[in-house]
């Protein structure tokens, strides 16, 4: 029976602020985030060799073997998410690593932060290396946007590694993370007027990142960005008080100014989405992540949420059982029968 070393961390929501957190505007201004973790996860196992050898085995990046005794990896663009952790470890022991999601990519629930968040979890236990959710979440940002290079901002690893509703302020000094308690009936709540939805289509964040961040040297989103912040601390309040329904407006209100962030954040079929969900029933709703795609998310009135539900779902939607998840990644040992 082979000893083994499983991870998961969960996938988030971004509910407002989602882009304030991306450089040069949270270097420059701040941003402020407010987001949630879903029970939707990223999964890593990891069983230890005997030889030299890394061989990766996932349903999206297919299979993946290299050998751990030439040097550090190359990062080429073939599995540089495994890669940049097997360097930054120095790990020189073969294993195998398999790694799935429940979230298909470019789905907009950071799925590629949070797998690397649930590999470092789970190398860390590996090498009897405690880490706390912070160094964690700064592990896995500076792994994915600086050694890779890969663009986006840096909610994703924090949600990721904490886990619940949290606040986030981002700065040049880095992420400040505030949990936010949310009361049981009100969670509940919020929980019973939700609705998560997945468009069908999947983006590439890097392009739509790449524009708002144009957009914001050219100094035509700015205001857009400035809106979305505050909206993001009002959400916050608003959910925190119970009033569900003022945070389904002020969500609206976010998703006015996202939109207003890149040209590619939304399109015709995302807008005659919204439009048909407010329509029937849903106050408020937004993009989760960059946009251009990917998991839509709303806040209903009660008795509406079905009628919205089943007409997202005649547009071509697929709507998604969802919990709220208060954990972030854990990582454990076991064994593969």
């Amino acid at each position: 029976m082979a000893q083994c070393i499983r991870s998961r961390a969960p996938l988030r929501i971004g509910i407002a602020g989602g882009g304030t957190d991306v450089d040069p505007y949270a270097s420059e201004k701040g941003g402020c985030v407010f987001n949630t973790t879903i029970n939707k996860f990223a999964y890593c196992t990891i069983t230890p060799r005997c030889d030299k050898v890394m061989q990766i085995q996932s349903a999206y990046y297919g299979r993946y073997k290299a050998p751990l005794d030439g040097g550090p990896l190359k990062l080429d663009g073939n599995q540089d998410l495994i890669k940049a952790v097997a360097n930054h470890f120095e790990i020189k022991e073969g294993f195998d690593m398999e790694i799935r999601s429940d979230a298909p990519a470019g789905s907009g629930l950071g799925g590629s932060s949070t797998m690397m968040v649930a590999m470092i979890s789970a190398v860390s236990n590996w090498q009897d290396k405690k880490m706390s959710p912070d160094e964690i979440a700064q592990l896995a940002y500076h792994l994915e946007r600086i050694d890779i290079g890969l663009k986006g901002g840096k909610q994703d690893q924090y949600a990721a590694a904490f886990g619940g509703f949290n606040l986030m302020y981002v700065d040049a000094g880095g992420v400040k993370v505030r949990p936010i308690k949310i009361r049981k009936n009100v969670a509940n709540e919020l929980q019973c007027r939700s609705i998560l939805c997945y468009t069908g289509t999947s983006r590439e964040s890097a392009e739509i990142i790449d524009t708002q961040i144009e957009a914001f040297k050219r100094g035509s989103n700015e205001k857009a960005l400035d809106e979305s912040k505050r909206l993001a601390k009002e959400i916050c309040e608003a959910i925190k008080k119970g009033d569900i329904d003022a945070a389904g407006t002020l969500l609206d209100e976010s998703w006015q100014y996202k939109k207003q962030f890149s040209d590619k954040i939304s399109n015709k079929d995302l807008n005659d989405l919204y439009d048909k969900a407010i329509a029937n029933g849903a106050i408020g709703g937004k993009v989760s992540g960059a946009g251009g795609g990917g998991f839509m998310y709303y806040i209903c009135e009660y008795d509406k949420k079905a009628q919205v539900a089943q007409e997202l779902q005649k547009c071509g939607a697929m709507v998604t059982d969802f919990m709220f998840e208060p954990h972030g990644v854990t990582s454990w040992r076991g064994s593969n029968e």
